[in-house]
C-alpha cells in the first residue's frame, strides 16, 4: 500500500497520476455511447466488404451461372494524436496538495477524451448530408425551431429506413447529438406535448439524456459549427491505441534544465465512417 510522500518520490507520484487518469478515462463519454470504439495495438484496422449479387431466375433443367465475389477492403488508420504536457516546478511540486495534483490528472483525462469526441464530430464530410430538402423544405441549412424539430427527428428515421438500415436501427438504436440551444427546443417541444421529463437512462448506454420518438438525444458543445451528428449507433468507428490510452509519463530528471519535472499523457486514435453504413450517418446542416 502506497504511503503519502514527504517530498518528491517519483515512484509513488507517478503511480498516483496513472491511477487517477485511468479512473477518469473510464467514465462514460458520448462518443463511447454512439460509436463503435475498438482498443487496438495496431496502426491499421481492416474492414473488407463485398457487394451482394442479384438473385437470378432459376429455370429447371437449365444450367445456372456461377458469379464471382469481388471483395473490397477499407481501413481505419490510427494516425491522429493528442497530447497534454505539463511542467511542474520543483518548489511548486512540494507546495502542491495531493488534491491539486489529482485535479490536474483529471483535467488531462477529460481533455484527451474531449479531443477524440471533437475529432469525431469534425468528420462530418464523410457522412450523408441531411438538409432542408429532407424535411420538405428548400435545400440548404435548417433553422432548427420548435415547429420543425419533430420533422428533423422523423426525417432522420425515414432516411435510415430508405437506406435499408431499419434492422440496424432496431438492433443498435438511433441518436442525435444536438447543440445546447437545439436541445432546449426539443425539451420545450416535449413539455408542450405532455412528455414526462423525469430523469431516465438511455437504452444501450449510461450517459444521461433524453429518449424521445424512438431516438436517443444528446447535447454537446464540441460539435463543429453548423453541423449536427445523427444516425444509427455503433456504426461509426473509433480506433484507439491501447498502449497509450490512460497512461502517463513522469520525467523527474529536470527536463530542459528548468528545475522541476514534466507530466505527459497522450492519446492516439483514428475515426472512420464505413462505406456500407455511412448512408445511416447524417451530417445535419443547421444555421
Amino acid at each position: 500500500m502506497a504511503s503519502v510522500a514527504q517530498g518528491p518520490n517519483t515512484k509513488i507520484f507517478a503511480e498516483d497520476w496513472a491511477q487517477r487518469l485511468q479512473d477518469q478515462l473510464d467514465e462514460p463519454n458520448k462518443f463511447k455511447e454512439i460509436c463503435d470504439v475498438e482498443f487496438t495495438d495496431f496502426y491499421t484496422l481492416n474492414r473488407p466488404y463485398h457487394v451482394d449479387g442479384t438473385v437470378a431466375t432459376l429455370n429447371p433443367g437449365t444450367a445456372y451461372t456461377l458469379a464471382g465475389i469481388a471483395e473490397t477492403n477499407e481501413t481505419l488508420t490510427v494516425n491522429q494524436h493528442g497530447i497534454r504536457a505539463n511542467f511542474i516546478d520543483q518548489a511548486a511540486l512540494l507546495q502542491f496538495s495531493y488534491l491539486k495534483q489529482m485535479e490536474m490528472a483529471t483535467r488531462h483525462a477529460v481533455t484527451l477524451n474531449e479531443d477524440i469526441e471533437t475529432k469525431v464530430y469534425a468528420d462530418f464530410a464523410n457522412w450523408t448530408t441531411f438538409d432542408g430538402a429532407n424535411i420538405g423544405g428548400s435545400a440548404g441549412s435548417i433553422t432548427v425551431s420548435a415547429t420543425n424539430i419533430d420533422d428533423i427527428i422523423t426525417g432522420i428515421v425515414r432516411e435510415i429506413r430508405e437506406a435499408n438500415g431499419e434492422s440496424l436501427l432496431e438492433r443498435n438504436g438511433g441518436f442525435i447529438v444536438w447543440r445546447p440551444a437545439d436541445f432546449e427546443l426539443l425539451q420545450r417541444f416535449m413539455m408542450a406535448n405532455g412528455f414526462n421529463m423525469a430523469d431516465q437512462t438511455l437504452r444501450n448506454g449510461t450517459v444521461q439524456g433524453i429518449r424521445y420518438m424512438g431516438i436517443a438525444h444528446y447535447s454537446s458543445n464540441l460539435l463543429t459549427a453548423q453541423h449536427v451528428m445523427a444516425g444509427v449507433k455503433k456504426i461509426y468507428s473509433v480506433g484507439i491505441l491501447r498502449a497509450t490510452y490512460g497512461q502517463v509519463k513522469v520525467n523527474d530528471s529536470d527536463p530542459n534544465l528548468l528545475s522541476g519535472l514534466s507530466v505527459v499523457s497522450r492519446v492516439d486514435f483514428g475515426v472512420k465512417a464505413w462505406n456500407n453504413t455511412k448512408t445511416c450517418l447524417f451530417n445535419v446542416l443547421v444555421v
